[in-house]
């Protein structure tokens, strides 16, 4: 394996070494299955360990369960659950998820993997769906908070948009908000989108991502005032972007790193799948110190106990 360039702490993976690692569907499958169960094998269905593999050519699925008799694969229980896909090309896809820091488009993986751009989409939606950062721990801090706004630009807009836009004084009302917070001491992110940016909203999200007695730097928004943790704040109005320990530089990293996969890669995101982006930009930020291998077993890991159906997907 080769050294990622810029980073030489961490072990990259060229694809020759991801050929190497995924020559057949069978090695992606026993990979698939070191990960998911790494505790032993145990059904997705009723979490029993009392299974067996089951003969070749009398049943499609290789195992059984003994418990609640369900035959099953290793996608069950996972974002993968039904996807007719080769868990091959369900592991070159982590891959190249993961090693495009800007994002990979489903025009891109259809045509890398040889898939449908409908399916490299569903494929995508699900990926990003397993990087819920539900289990991330509160963060001890220092952190630093800001929020940003996605959407299209209003020059792109049709001249009717721009005309009900007009009167409202405010460049980001036809946009979405996202706040995110950045601990320090962890290099982590976790971000949102919010209805609001009223102060209720982004103090209800700071206090529910930090420990009592977290230090809490942010820009000068009233709406962070009266926060119960120790807060300071820089003054954006007036051009200053550094007060001492008070600034917000790392966390618009990350927003800076989010809009050009918004405007490179994507171009657009939709107010209603905009979340699962978030907290794709999101993972992929706080695993980008680790080796590669380990990113993608660290994704891979992560689909268990997930859901999303195409149904799930595109209804109401």
């Amino acid at each position: 394996m080769a050294n990622a360039p810029g980073k030489s702490h961490r072990e990259g993976m060229t694809l020759v070494d991801l050929m190497q690692k995924f020559p057949t569907e069978q090695s992606a499958t026993e990979w698939f299955e070191s990960i998911l169960w790494k505790d032993g094998r145990e059904c997705p269905y009723c979490g029993s360990g009392k299974t067996v593999e089951c003969s070749r050519g009398r049943h499609p699925l290789p195992y059984r369960c003994h418990d609640c008799n369900q035959y099953f694969t290793v996608r069950g229980g996972t974002v993968m659950e039904r996807s007719k896909v080769p868990l091959q090309k369900w592991a070159i896809a982590i891959y190249l998820h993961l090693t495009n820091l800007k994002g990979v488009s489903s025009m891109k993986l259809h045509r890398d993997i040889g898939v449908t751009q409908k399916t490299a989409w569903f494929m995508l939606q699900r990926i990003r769906e397993a990087w819920k950062l539900e289990d991330l721990p509160e963060f001890g801090g220092p952190v630093e908070v800001d929020e940003t706004f996605i959407g299209g630009k209003r020059r792109n807009m049709s001249n009717s948009k721009r005309k009900a836009l007009k009167d409202t004084g405010r460049g980001a009302v036809d946009k979405t908000a996202v706040v995110g917070i950045k601990d320090r001491e962890t290099n982590e992110v976790k971000a949102q989108v919010v209805a609001d940016t009223t102060g209720n909203t982004l103090k209800g999200f700071v206090l529910a991502a930090t420990l009592a007695g977290t230090m809490v730097y942010t820009d000068d928004a009233s709406t962070y005032n009266g926060i119960d943790r120790p807060h300071e704040s820089v003054k954006h109005s007036v051009s200053e972007y550094v007060n001492s320990m008070a600034h917000t530089n790392g966390i618009e990293s990350f927003w800076a790193m989010l809009k050009r996969g918004y405007h490179g890669t994507y171009h657009h995101m939709s107010e209603k799948h905009l979340n699962r982006y978030i907290q794709e930009f999101a993972g992929r930020h706080n695993v980008r110190d680790n080796d590669t291998s380990c990113q993608m077993s660290s994704l891979a890991g992560s689909m268990k106990g997930k859901r999303l159906t195409y149904r799930m997907l595109t209804g109401k």
